[in-house]
């Protein structure tokens, strides 16, 4: 009699540790679940504007930076719409997108009622990616300077320069090495950027000619405007640049940090 009792005892006892363990995993999360994405993440996908519209000198490398975005949408989860019509600069039709690319754009090319919708976009929370002539857009607008980051002034002959990783943990810039060879049309800038924005890529002067920076040359940067994100990359005059693996890492890092898909500290240097 003794023994069926322990023996009940000891079955009781184990039902009862079982329904605490029980109760306890209901109540407390597993610590290895995984959250589920939120928007703005890796995971989701997004819309990306491609604006390419000039009043100045038209680059031959504009198609094959539509069709190298376009590309990088496939693989990196976002679609793109691109177009050359200034009418798409609204309120309304710019919030359906993550990020903007302005694509060598030259030039007067919004008028004050798009740049307003484009300002308003951006300092609300959107994100801004210009590459190489984007530079070189909207002069008498004092805001898409410091959108921007610099406005162009003048480029030696295309060729061969040595571009430094200033920065490897930024998703655009994390797969280079140190250096990188790289030809390009090398843009010189009427101001240095550094003191408004975080440099990502700087050309080593010494590695080609023209060159008029004074040996710190920005070519690459990212900021904060406003509510929103800008990036910025000097270099894409040439096609075989969107064929180039290295350079399409950099974009397509570069549009993910503009939608907000991935996060990078981009707070100005120095502060």
């Amino acid at each position: 009699m003794t023994s069926r009792i322990s023996s009940r005892l000891s079955v009781r006892g184990l039902a009862s540790a079982a329904a605490l363990l029980l109760s306890a995993a209901l109540l407390v999360p597993a610590t290895g679940a995984q959250a589920t994405p939120g928007p703005g993440t890796e995971a989701d996908p997004f819309q990306v504007l491609v604006f390419s519209k000039t009043a100045g000198f038209r680059h031959d490398s504009i198609p094959a930076g539509i069709q190298a975005l376009t590309e990088l949408g496939t693989e990196g989860d976002f679609t793109v719409t691109a177009t050359e019509d200034a009418a798409a600069f609204t309120p309304a039709n710019l919030s359906t997108y993550e990020a903007v690319v302005f694509l060598s754009t030259t030039g007067d090319v919004l008028d004050d009622t798009q740049q307003n919708a484009l300002k308003g976009y951006v300092d609300s929370g959107g994100g801004y990616l210009g590459v190489h002539a984007a530079a070189d857009t909207e002069y008498d607008w004092p805001y898409y300077e410091t959108l921007v980051g610099a406005w162009f002034k003048s480029h030696p002959a295309v060729q061969q320069a040595e571009v430094v990783t200033e920065d490897r943990s930024h998703p655009a810039t994390a797969h280079f090495d140190e250096t990188w060879a790289h030809t390009d049309e090398l843009y010189n800038y009427r101001t240095n950027p550094r003191a408004r924005v975080h440099v990502l890529q700087n050309l080593d002067e010494t590695s080609y000619s023209g060159g008029e920076m004074g040996g710190d040359h920005p070519i690459t940067w990212c900021h904060q405007q406003g509510a929103g994100r800008s990036f910025y990359t000097g270099l894409g005059h040439t096609a075989e640049s969107y064929a180039d693996e290295d350079f399409r890492l950099l974009l397509l890092g570069g549009v993910r940090y503009a939608a907000g898909a991935v996060g990078a500290d981009c707070g100005v240097d120095g502060e």
